[in-house]
């Protein structure tokens, strides 16, 4: 009777509030979905989280050392998932993080390479730009992903104490040198001895990551692994 009553009011609640499809519009969608899963089918899937040297990971080699790397989902322009990064990124749609965040935290729950991984780190904002977004993207997406792998996300532990300008057009070698120096350890206890999977929405250059990753690894017996939603081809 109670899951009747609930059914009723959910029915209830979508017909009040529809919710659609950020990719097709249908208004054919599970419960706290974005997508439906016609489009959710549709997503570029990488199938990197159970390979080994894959495309992340040679970003980062001869870079830093580190234990596994891997994204989601390749990132191309035009795409329905350069549409959802944007939402997240810029007009405020936090749903679309802890969507994608869970979409990572399935594949990385399911893999054996990243098992031992024991703690989130957010790829740090400045907190002038932080305050400006309103959040930090990278955090919405550990929330995410900790909603399906169990992990706990250390916010503050590693901080961006630098203002640095947007890296979307930005070569290689610029984007190295805006990030340089730009992060610092605020807590060591919350990293000591731990495997860290530091997260952040789409690789590139791997410029920022490859800098904060530099930081974590001065903290003592450090393991460094690295995630991302999207991998730009």
């Amino acid at each position: 009777m109670m899951d009747l009553f609930k059914s009723y009011l959910n029915s209830l609640a979508h017909l009040v509030y529809p919710q659609y499809c950020e990719g097709c519009n249908s208004d054919v969608l599970a419960d706290n979905a974005v997508l439906c899963a016609r489009c959710l089918h549709a997503l570029p899937e990488t199938g990197f989280t159970e390979l080994a040297g894959n495309p992340v990971e040679k970003v980062f080699y001869g870079r830093i050392i580190f234990q596994q790397a891997t994204s989601c989902f390749y990132f191309t322009k035009d795409s329905l998932l350069q549409h959802l990064l944007v939402q997240l990124k810029y007009k405020g749609n936090k749903e679309i993080g802890l969507f994608l965040g869970r979409q990572l935290g399935y594949a990385l729950q399911q893999s054996e390479r990243f098992k031992d991984v024991e703690a989130l780190i957010p790829l740090p904002l400045n907190k002038k730009k932080e305050h400006m977004r309103g959040y930090n993207q990278a955090d919405i997406i550990c929330q995410g992903i900790a909603m399906v792998w169990d992990k706990p996300v250390l916010r503050g532990a590693v901080a961006r104490a630098v203002f640095t300008d947007t890296q979307t057009h930005q070569n290689r070698i610029d984007r190295w040198q805006n990030v340089a120096g730009a992060f610092v350890i605020a807590n060591e206890l919350l990293l000591k001895n731990k495997h860290l999977l530091l997260v952040d929405d789409v690789v590139t250059t791997g410029a920022s990551l490859e800098a904060c990753g530099a930081e974590i690894l001065k903290v003592a017996n450090t393991k460094l692994s690295i995630a991302t939603v999207a991998y730009t081809i």
